[in-house]
């Protein structure tokens, strides 16, 4: 039996973010994660008609 793991959507963008910020500088994968929750928070948050 395979034990499955959820994972929110709202996870996977901060984790996708995350690799981003990760693979295109040098910052720690801690750094990149507390930036990249900034990130996803901020894209939250501009109006639907500005994205």
């Amino acid at each position: 039996m395979t034990d499955i793991t959820y994972v929110s959507r709202y996870e996977r963008r901060v984790s996708f973010v995350q690799d981003v910020l990760a693979k295109n500088s040098t910052l720690a994968d801690d750094v990149a994660r507390e930036l990249a929750v900034q990130v996803v928070y901020a894209i939250d948050h501009i109006p639907e008609p500005t994205r």
